[in-house]
C-alpha cells in the first residue's frame, strides 16, 4: 500500500525558515573563510573551522527544519537519535574537508572541482543519513533519477560556495552569494524529498525514537545558538563585515598600479611645511633615508657622538 506523503504540512513556514537558516550559515561561513584567506595575520585554521562549522550547521538546520513539515498521513514519524546526530557530524566534517582543501591548495580549477565534488557528495550523504533516521510503519523508496539530480545540485552548490569563498571579497557580493547558495541547498533538499515514496506495512512498525517535536526542535537549539554566536563574532570584526579594508596581505598593500603603497604608520615624518623630515646624516652617523647630497657638493663627516658644527 502506498502512503500519502506531504512535505509542506505547515505551508510555507518550514521551507522559508529552512531557506533563511541555509542563507545564514552560508553568509557566516563565507565571511569567515574569506577572512582566513585574505588576512595573513589571522589564525587561518581557526577561521576555516568556524566557517566550515557555520556552513555545516546551516545545511543541517535547514534539512531538519524542512523535515518538521514532512508527514505521512497513514503513519506516525519518529527519528533515530544516533543517526540524527551522525548526520550533523557528517555535514560539518565534509564541509570542513572541502574548506581546508581550498585553504591549503588555493583556488585553482582542479582544487575547486575536487573539493566541491567531495563536499557536495558529503552534503548529499548527510541528507540521506537524515532520511534514514526516520522510523515509520513502512519503508522509504527513492526514484534513482531524482536522487541523482539532487546529488548533482549538491555538488554544484558546494563548488559554487567554495568558489565564492575564495573569489568574492565585498560584503554585498558575499551576501548575494549566500542567497544563491541558500536557494541551491534548499532546492537540493526538496529535490531529494520529491524522490521519496512510502510503502506502508500491513502490521504496526517500530516506534523507537523521538518525534519531530520532542527530538528535532530541542536538537535544533544547539546549531541555532552556534550560528547566532558566529554572527556576533562577524559583527564585531569589521574586516569580516566590510571586507574592503586593508587585509594585511601583500596584495592589500599595493596601489592601483601594483606598486607598494605606504600606510600611515610607514609614511615618513614631515615638517610643518609639508616636506619630509630627516635627521642629518652628519649628526646621526646614519645614511640619509630620504635625500642624497647633491653630486657636486661634498659632505662634511664627523665621528659618531661628536657635537654638530657651529652655525656659520
Amino acid at each position: 500500500m502506498q502512503g500519502t506523503v506531504d512535505g509542506f504540512s505547515y505551508g510555507l513556514v518550514t521551507p522559508v525558515t529552512a531557506y533563511v537558516m541555509a542563507c545564514l550559515g552560508a553568509a557566516l561561513g563565507l565571511r569567515c573563510i574569506t577572512r582566513s584567506l585574505r588576512n595573513e595575520q589571522s589564525w587561518r585554521p581557526g577561521w576555516l573551522a568556524l566557517g566550515a562549522t557555520s556552513i555545516g550547521c546551516g545545511i543541517w538546520t535547514m534539512h531538519f527544519i524542512a523535515m518538521i513539515g514532512f508527514q505521512v498521513e497513514e503513519s506516525r514519524l519518529r527519528y533515530d537519535v544516533g543517526l540524527t546526530i551522525l548526520s550533523l557530524g557528517v555535514a560539518i566534517l565534509v564541509v570542513g574537508l572541502g574548506v581546508f582543501a581550498v585553504g591549503r591548495y588555493g583556488a585553482s580549477t582542479k582544487a575547486l572541482l575536487a573539493a566541491g565534488t567531495f563536499t557536495g557528495l558529503g552534503v548529499a550523504v548527510m541528507h540521506y543519513v537524515g532520511m534514514a533516521a526516520i522510523r515509520l510503519n513502512g519503508s522509504l523508496r527513492y526514484d534513482a533519477v531524482t536522487v541523482g539530480l539532487s546529488v548533482a545540485i549538491a555538488i554544484v552548490a558546494a563548488t559554487a560556495a567554495l568558489w565564492a569563498a575564495v573569489a568574492i571579497r565585498g560584503f554585498l557580493a558575499s551576501l548575494g552569494a549566500s542567497l544563491v547558495m541558500g536557494i541551491a541547498v534548499t532546492g537540493m533538499h526538496y529535490t531529494g524529498m520529491a524522490a521519496v515514496s512510502v510503502h506502508l506495512h500491513s502490521k504496526g512498525g517500530s516506534w523507537a525514537g523521538g518525534s519531530a517535536y520532542s527530538l528535532l526542535l530541542p536538537m535544533l537549539i544547539g546549531p541555532v545558538i552556534f550560528l547566532v554566536l558566529a554572527g556576533v563574532v562577524v559583527m564585531f570584526d569589521p574586516l569580516l563585515v566590510l571586507g574592503d579594508g586593508d587585509w594585511s596581505g601583500p596584495a592589500a598593500r599595493r596601489g592601483p598600479s601594483g606598486a607598494p603603497s605606504r600606510t600611515p604608520s610607514s609614511a615618513p615624518p614631515r615638517t610643518p611645511s609639508g616636506a619630509p623630515y630627516r635627521t642629518p646624516a652628519r649628526w646621526s652617523g646614519q645614511p640619509d633615508s630620504y635625500f642624497e647630497a647633491p653630486a657636486d657638493t661634498g659632505r662634511r663627516t664627523h665621528n659618531r657622538g661628536s657635537s654638530p658644527p657651529p652655525p656659520r
